[in-house]
């Protein structure tokens, strides 16, 4: 199909690079406004950063929240994250990850833009990158910490523009980095090699295909478990029996290497894909910035490894629509967007329609995520809690051993060793321990604040006992300290 000529203000591509640009600024300002208000967590944010921090200093990545030096390439594979050392050299501090994260995702409109601007009209492009740009699982991963994924979201929009495009091998080139990314994500390379091969060069295919799978299955049966102080993929709980509750490494019980129950993995790739409903809510939600014309198009295929890993898992928390987990669907769904409509020739009122039809959901849904922050007061807003929280982290000098609650981990992790509060895997005796003891138990969960208020406060009781001296105890937050 030819695409229409582009004419007054959609001439050119500065557009789409000012799209980007302005996003760039929302997905910045959401996550660092997050930070500020000490609304960040350990697990995350505080994990990433001394990965970051590790790579930086020159050294394999340790992290402390995790365990004492405990190695991160026992945990995931990711060793793409050395690329943000050279930032962090500029800029020591979590904030930067949050800046690289909305760096990252902003880049990735362009591709997706670019190609929907070519393919079937300039507005056209306009209005799908900037649905994309503001849907649901790119705000969700915005709202929620940093993520390795995010270096997914760039190379699967450059990699699936140029599959729509029939540059099967730029397609090839953009995906094979995702190796490097996060283990799973090999088999996403597997599923894209193989549309590779569908769409006409049976060869890059193949090999892509082939190269996508050998990198899982190194990752996951060699060189994650050479790392891992378990000696085993650390993940092999994820396909156990589910209990009832989110269970994450470290809970009784996990076994680490074991698979489960054939019987019980059989029903969950099947059936329980698709139950509870949570997961037909999110699947129904991630098709729907697309009016469900991604189902159309072969690409949607890429997505399968991810929703089924996601489905077959055990972890609630990996069903819905919150955190980070649905950032890589979104470059895929679009994309297959827009390949549905240049497959089926759309134009005219058809393609405004369905045009109209996608950006009245990516309103509809846009308040009940976090870019919706941007407008409401509370955002703008700062506790003065944390006012206090910060003069007393103040007192604390760089360099120092630090146990502390899950909120004040990663305000500290870019200067000091820090440990989460009560973990059974943190560092003893660190120098100094600040506590935020109002943290109610509904909001207690482990990993990331491992100990119940009640138990928290027998702990601090018997830091005393050890030795500790009390510091402060000021709007709830405690400082502890011991001489060396």
């Amino acid at each position: 199909m030819t695409a229409p000529p582009h004419k007054g203000r959609f001439e050119g591509t500065w557009w789409i690079w000012a799209m980007a640009g302005a996003l760039f600024v929302m997905y910045a300002v959401v996550s660092l406004r997050l930070h500020q208000r000490m609304l960040t967590s350990s697990y995350d944010l505080g994990i990433f950063e001394q990965v970051v921090r590790s790579y930086a200093e020159g050294h394999l990545p340790v992290s402390e929240v995790k365990g004492q030096d405990f190695p991160v390439l026992g945990d995931h594979f990711s060793p793409i994250l050395a690329l943000v050392a050279p930032f962090y050299w500029v800029w020591q501090g979590a904030e930067t990850l949050l800046v690289v994260q909305a760096a990252l995702l902003a880049v990735s409109v362009v591709p997706l833009t670019l190609w929907a601007r070519r393919a079937l009209s300039a507005p056209a492009g306009a209005i799908i990158g900037a649905c994309y740009g503001l849907s649901w699982g790119i705000a969700s991963g915005v709202g929620y910490d940093f993520h390795e994924v995010a270096f997914a979201v760039p190379l699967l929009a450059f990699s699936l523009a140029a599959l729509g495009s029939g540059r099967l091998a730029a397609a090839a080139c953009w995906a094979l980095p995702l190796l490097c990314v996060k283990e799973d994500l090999g088999l996403t390379v597997l599923v894209i090699g193989l549309v590779i091969a569908w769409r006409g060069d049976r060869t890059l295919g193949m090999l892509t295909a082939a190269a996508g799978l050998v990198g899982t299955a190194l990752t996951v049966f060699m060189i994650l478990p050479a790392f891992s102080p378990s000696g085993s993929f650390a993940y092999w709980f994820l396909v156990e029996k589910a209990s009832g509750a989110p269970r994450v490494p470290g809970d009784p019980g996990t076994t680490g290497g074991s698979a489960g129950s054939l019987l019980d993995v059989l029903q969950r790739v099947t059936i329980g894909l698709v139950t509870p409903q949570t997961k037909v809510t999110t699947f129904a939600l991630t098709l729907a910035p697309t009016v469900f014309l991604a189902l159309r198009s072969p690409l949607l295929w890429v997505a399968l490894p991810t929703l089924v890993w996601r489905f077959a898992s055990n972890n609630g928390l990996h069903w819905g629509t919150a955190y980070h987990y649905s950032l890589v669907l979104m470059p895929i769904v679009f994309a297959a967007f827009i390949d549905a409509l240049v497959r089926r020739e759309t134009s005219g009122r058809s393609l405004r329609r369905y045009l109209a039809g996608s950006a009245a959901i990516a309103l509809v849904i846009l308040p009940s995520f976090p870019l919706y922050q941007l407008v409401q007061p509370d955002t703008w807003q700062t506790d003065p809690r944390v006012t206090v929280a910060r003069r007393l982290m103040d007192k604390i000098p760089d360099g120092a051993t630090v146990q502390a609650s899950n909120a004040l981990v990663p305000q500290l992790t870019g200067r000091d060793s820090v440990s989460l509060y009560g973990a059974p895997s943190s560092r003893p005796d660190p120098q100094w321990v600040i506590v935020d003891t109002w943290v109610p138990d509904n909001q207690r969960w482990w990993p990331g604040e491992p100990l119940s208020a009640g138990g928290e406060q027998q702990r601090l009781t018997e830091d005393r006992s050890k030795g500790y001296e009390l510091v402060a105890d000021q709007d709830g937050f405690v400082l502890l300290h011991r001489q060396r």
